[in-house]
């Protein structure tokens, strides 16, 4: 059996739930907090029920719950909150108003997603205002793709779909054109907890395969291509760390520069 090994971690997880729901926080009402400094912070539920709703990263390469004029904020809806998440466990994409009292829409769900990443929500660098990205599954197949959405259309614009490559986005360039895409289904096996369960993996018993590992995505064209495979990694790692090739190698995060 392969040992897994992490070669390209985030420096930290900041799971957030700012998206609050009624009977795990206290009163909804707003509570300002004064810093010695004279910076002050305004904590305020803004959803409720019994559903637990959530946005999964905050701050990692600018993922952020609100579009670019602060006025809406994205999240997800789900009934449970203690185990995995499977394939038969959709969760719903949600839009908060707070021009209109913190309304709730739903918008679209997601078979592709976590409690610690959520389903890598971002807004799109080149239509912050409106558009955003985040990860689903196919529910026949198995396979996981990236979804553009348009909250002004109130459609999926695209979908990148790879066959052969099923991947799905990891962290779209801040000054937008691209996004970096990984292999979910392999982290559920190797890191479970920021993996999809049950997605289909071309990976399986292979410790580096040489077509997986970071691809990067042009948004506009949906074309694909190899940065760097697992394969080259274990390459350029052997003669440092001899047993690599007895090591499943796996990538967490990726961050661009």
């Amino acid at each position: 059996m392969t040992k897994p090994i992490t070669l390209f971690s985030g420096l930290f997880y900041l799971m957030a739930s700012l998206l609050l729901s009624t009977g795990c926080r206290p009163s909804p009402e707003e509570s300002p907090e004064e810093s010695p400094e004279g910076f002050s912070l305004t904590i305020k539920q803004i959803t409720s029920g019994d559903a637990h709703q959530l946005f999964g990263y905050i701050g990692q390469s600018k993922t952020i719950p609100w579009n670019a004029s602060g006025r809406y904020i994205l999240g997800l809806r789900t009934t449970f909150h203690d185990r995995l998440p499977g394939p038969d466990d959709p969760a719903q994409v949600l839009l908060i108003d707070t021009q209109q009292q913190n309304q709730v829409q739903v918008l679209d769900e997601t078979r592709a997603w976590n409690h610690q990443q959520g389903t890598m929500f971002y807004w799109n660098p080149d239509a912050p205002e409106t558009q955003f990205f985040f990860n689903d599954r196919d529910p026949d197949t198995g396979k996981i793709f990236t979804v553009l959405f348009d909250i002004a259309t109130r459609e999926r614009l695209r979908e990148y779909r790879f066959a052969d490559t099923p991947v799905g986005n990891s962290g779209v360039a801040p000054g937008g054109g691209s996004f970096l895409a990984i292999n979910y289904a392999r982290m559920a096996r190797l890191r479970p907890v920021t993996g999809y369960q049950g997605a289909t993996d071309w990976t399986e018993g292979i410790p580096a395969p040489e077509d997986d590992g970071i691809y990067q995505i042009t948004i506009e064209t949906g074309q694909k291509r190899l940065l760097v495979s697992f394969q080259q990694m274990a390459d350029a790692l052997r003669s440092r760390y001899p047993e690599i090739d007895k090591t499943a190698l796996f990538i967490n995060h990726t961050l661009w520069n």
